[in-house]
């Protein structure tokens, strides 16, 4: 009887009731006094993961995973233009230009109106959301201003929000750099330590001004939320197609009927979040990874959530962007809490700290820095040239290194054929660049030798795979008894004294400078590591066998130029009955009891220990009074295979290190040491896949240290994460220094945090930070400092010890989304092996405060090397050398010793881009931590400047209109005024261009020239 009586009741609704058309009211408002909810449409599209950077555009390879970023963005564009109030974040410039170059002109205005209207902005507006851990400054800098001009030059927009929204850690040049100083108005990220999340939201401090720079201070803040779960909507509201989400049903015909059930479960989790948030202001991030692809599926449940959420008024739903909600938050004329230095390393667990992404993939790592300094190169080279409409040029490079910057690309967390394809693009970029170098250098070498001596056309060629000792040029034109010319480019703005190593076939050789007089050289004969590396990677790269055998590497010191060129010949000569006097002299250690061996030709001296065949002391008789006992050693962690009580494994993003085992050296194998006039070197056989040989120079106040590691055995089923351990007995109370990006140096206290008790689960993996630059650490009376040539990951686990993780080589995943071990391998024919590494750290002790010079210095030429290009000439104009030399700027004069030209560029336009950087922080150092200057009519002494203009970071606005509208934010405990920003340089006078600079600043540049270039002989 009951069920009679309700289904005659419900039949009467359905009779009664009326389906019909419902106009949603989406208007954007604010409403005072209401907690209002900004709901930020987004899709977070990954430029390279799981699938590479073109398949996940495309749609590819959808067995991997179902992501077509073409179909979110067709999908997006299409429903922003069905209802005016909807809008759309957009980040990836990477996909969005693929998009944007295949629409047609009509809907491309349309696209245009969007962006005008406020619809669709870019945020961030890089070409990639890139890894803040792992990368460099300099490429931070180049790729947002690669995503930032194409958005000026297409749209006329300027990006005003930072959304690092899944990087794994937030640096702080990321906050003051690649944010204040871009103009951005406030940082926007997910990721932090899952301790300091919870201390935040007890707090409500998920929100505050971050000041990521001591130097630069309040005058480079940046207001920064971070959300209070990931980067996806509160649960209950993802509306993909296939997402178990409840939509809203409001159509009184259908059963479910449900809408204020579902206003009720808004409400509810806009006030639990507002409970944990200041002002009435809440974000939900509405969307996560390449969502959109049908984008009225999410659309319509917006549409239907802000219209019944407004008709109930309890809250306030609203579509909103970043930049509205940061408005919205400035107007509420809150103080907010303060943060300084960084958010690292990120935990997400107890056991799980993703610090082991700083070393993963070290060979692609090091790939990206080396192409990184080569892109520096390849632009100034071009700027001296004269850039031209056609021609090769750096535009390929530029857009591969842009998209390698990615947070799963340079952090070595993408799948193999991902990270194949990153190469890809770098080696297809290099080509192209490399044929710009040679052709630059070719031009510059005839104008100046075509003046002097009617020469014609010269053809260089580089060696990309020297490091392996594999130079064709020089084992060809040597071994057909041609002159060999060496072209030595620097790119920094001093000049420089390095020793310079080539591989010969032979030791019948002798060196000349441009002038014709003979340069001192040695010979070190190659030793069979590196003879064998040389083979099987050729072999595995190019699938060719070397086809000249090298004997020697060939040491000789050149001097070269500021922003300039040196030419050296080498010769042939005719043999002498013995052998040359010019090869260093080789001793085998004899492990006799309590034999040391002094190495060293300079002021610097290493000791070792004959019988344990290992480092014992230090010394340099020019800057310490006494030796320092020091030792270098190597070791590995075991990973955890994931299979106690905690599934948690080691893998390419998360370190959990399961037992640490000593390498020792092999006690049959005697240390070999090479003595000559210009340096010595120390050659030891660790075990059989570690190979070491450690160079101390002449003129130089340092260590030299080139590793060679792998294959990595794992035939044992135990994955390995190896390190090597500078240790003394320098009392530094737990204390050390890693680098940000390559910039700031940052105070790190082990198992400490400062913004919150730490709760110590892993005390190896928790106390790893990212070093790009280098990682020091001091004590009452001295410094030791190492600096490094990639991203690799650092700590000091005990005091009076540096340690640094080198190659990882695993055999299970740590459960985050890559679904692939970390197992680099390489094959030639059926033979894989594990991979090699080759790379090199550098180390000094000096007195307290001297350091920073060093670290600075060094770490400058580490990042950008001396490029080597080479030329033959015929062996019967020996005596009519033709060796050209250069110089870009004033040959009087040279830039200070804290100045660095980070960007020379020519742009498409006929203006240059000029990029200066003060090299110091406040306080670093007692000399060079100064305001200091840069002359441009010197550093450009053959054109007449007629405009320089001062610029944001990226280029893409005047920096006076950007301080102009920059938001001032106040900080609790901060006095009503503000305090005085420190120090920067002044404004440009257009008469005496002069460019001041203060400690870290970079100031950016856009300079007009009247007349051609000619340039100094």
């Amino acid at each position: 009887m009951m069920f009679q009586i309700f289904f005659t009741i419900f039949l009467t609704g359905l009779l009664c009731g009326e389906s019909k058309y419902i106009e949603y009211n989406t208007s954007q408002r604010i409403v005072p006094g209401k907690i209002n909810v900004h709901l930020v449409p987004h899709s977070h599209d990954d430029v390279g993961w799981l699938k590479t950077v073109d398949q996940y555009y495309v749609g590819a390879n959808n067995s991997i995973r179902g992501a077509c970023v073409q179909n979110v963005l067709d999908s997006v564009i299409s429903a922003l233009l069905e209802e005016k109030n909807r809008k759309f974040i957009y980040v990836e410039m990477a996909f969005f230009q693929r998009w944007w170059r295949q629409q047609s002109e009509a809907l491309q205005t349309k696209v245009k109106e969007l962006v005008s209207s406020g619809q669709l902005e870019f945020i961030n507006g890089g070409m990639c959301m890139h890894d803040e851990a792992t990368s460099h400054y300099i490429d931070l800098i180049d790729q947002t201003t690669l995503g930032h001009l194409f958005i000026k030059r297409e749209f006329g927009h300027i990006p005003k929000v930072g959304w690092q929204i899944d990087p794994f850690g937030h640096s702080a040049v990321q906050a003051y750099l690649l944010g204040a100083e871009l103009g951005f108005d406030s940082l926007f990220f997910a990721r932090i330590d899952y301790q300091d999340r919870a201390k935040r939201i007890d707090d409500k401090n998920l929100e505050v001004v971050w000041r990521g720079s001591k130097s630069l201070a309040s005058s480079s803040q940046i207001f920064t939320g971070i959300f209070p779960r990931h980067y996806d909507p509160p649960d209950g509201f993802v509306f993909e197609i296939n997402d178990v989400s409840a939509p809203i049903q409001d159509d009184i015909l259908l059963f479910d009927y449900n809408v204020q059930e579902r206003v009720d479960d808004f409400v509810a989790a806009a006030v639990t979040q507002a409970n944990v948030t200041r002002t009435n202001h809440i974000m939900w991030t509405m969307g996560t990874d390449f969502r959109y692809q049908y984008a009225n599926s999410w659309f319509r449940q917006m549409d239907k959530f802000i219209h019944y959420v407004n008709k109930d008024g309890r809250v306030n739903a609203l579509y909103s962007t970043p930049s509205v909600y940061t408005e919205a938050k400035h107007a509420a004329n809150q103080s907010w809490p303060l943060k300084t230095d960084d958010f690292f390393p990120y935990a997400d667990h107890p056991n799980a700290y993703w610090t082991g992404y700083f070393t993963s993939r070290p060979a692609f790592k090091g790939y990206v820095r080396a192409m990184s300094s080569y892109y520096l190169v390849a632009r100034q080279l071009e700027f001296f040239k004269g850039r031209r409409s056609s021609g090769p040029n750096t535009d390929v490079l530029a857009d591969a290194l842009a998209i390698s910057q990615h947070h799963d690309a340079v952090s070595g967390t993408q799948r193999q054929h991902v990270a194949s394809d990153y190469a890809k693009r770098l080696s297809t970029g290099y080509m192209e660049a490399e044929d710009l170098v040679a052709s630059s250098l070719a031009f510059l070498a005839e104008s100046n030798l075509s003046i002097r001596k009617g020469v014609v056309s010269t053809q260089f060629h580089q060696c990309p795979l020297l490091n392996i000792s594999y130079c064709p040029p020089t084992e060809a034109a040597l071994s057909k008894g041609k002159t060999l010319v060496v072209v030595v480019y620097n790119p920094l703005g001093w000049k420089r004294e390095e020793v310079i190593q080539i591989p010969v076939p032979t030791e019948w050789v002798t060196v000349q400078d441009s002038s014709g007089k003979e340069v001192e050289f040695q010979l070190l004969p190659q030793s069979d590591a590196t003879l064998s590396t040389r083979n099987f990677y050729v072999k595995a790269y190019l699938g060719t066998t070397p086809s000249v055998s090298v004997k020697y590497w060939l040491a000789f010191s050149a001097s070269v130029p500021p922003l300039g060129f040196s030419s050296y010949a080498v010769s042939v000569m005719k043999q002498t009955e013995g052998p040359s006097t010019s090869i260093s002299s080789v001793y085998k250690s004899q492990r006799t009891k309590d034999k040391i061996i002094e190495v060293g030709p300079g002021n610097l001296k290493l000791l070792y220990s004959a019988v344990e065949g290992k480092l014992t002391q230090y010394y340099n008789s020019k800057t310490l009074n006494t030796s320092v006992s020091a030792e270098q050693s190597y070791g590995y962690y075991s990973g955890n295979d994931g299979s106690d009580k905690d599934p948690q494994a080691s893998g390419a993003y998360v370190f959990r290190p399961n037992k640490t085992f000593s390498i020792k050296s092999d006690s049959q194998v005697p240390l070999v040491i090479m003595r000559g006039p210009l340096l010595d070197e120390v050659h030891q056989k660790v075990n059989p896949w570690i190979y070491q040989v450690t160079r101390l120079y002449k003129g130089k106040e340092h260590a030299e240290v080139e590793f060679t590691v792998g294959p990595i055995p794992v035939d044992d089923g135990i994955g390995k994460e190896i390190i090597t351990q500078i240790t003394t007995t320098m009392k530094t109370n737990k204390t050390f220094y890693t680098d940000s990006n390559g910039r700031d140096f940052i105070r790190r206290v082990r198992d400490y945090r400062t913004d919150w008790d730490l709760q110590v689960n892993q005390p190896i993996a928790g106390n790893y930070y990212p070093v790009n630059l280098g990682i020091y650490m001091v004590d009452s009376s001295m410094e030791l400092s190492v600096l490094v040539d990639r991203s690799v990951g650092g700590s000091s686990l005990v005091d009076g010890q540096i340690e640094l993780m080198l190659h990882r080589r695993l055999l299970h995943d740590d459960i985050r989304g890559v679904g692939e071990v970390l197992n680099e391998t390489i094959c030639v024919h059926d033979k894989c092996e594990g991979l090699t590494i080759q790379g090199k750290y550098y180390f000094r002790i000096d007195p307290i405060g001297e350091g920073a010079k060093w670290r600075r210095t060094v770490g400058q030429e580490i990042y950008s090397p001396l490029l080597l290009a080479f030329a033959e000439q015929d062996e019967n104009n020996g005596s009519n050398l033709h060796l050209p030399t250069f110089t870009g700027i004033d040959p009087s004069y040279s830039l200070p010793n804290n100045v660095a030209v980070i960007t020379l560029q020519e742009l498409a336009n006929g203006e240059v881009l000029l990029r200066l950087a003060h090299l110091y922080e406040i306080g670093e150092d007692k000399d060079y931590s100064a305001m200091t200057s840069v002359e441009l009519t010197k550093l450009f002494p053959n054109k007449t400047i007629s405009k320089v203009v001062e610029m944001s970071l990226s280029a893409n606005q005047e920096r006076a209109q950007m301080e102009k509208r920059r938001l001032i934010w106040k900080v609790e405990g901060s006095p009503e005024e503000e305090e005085e920003p420190k120090l920067r340089g002044g404004p440009v006078d257009p008469d005496k261009l002069v460019v001041e600079l203060a400690p870290m600043e970079i100031r950016t540049l856009l300079i007009d020239f009247d007349h051609p270039q000619i340039f100094s002989l």
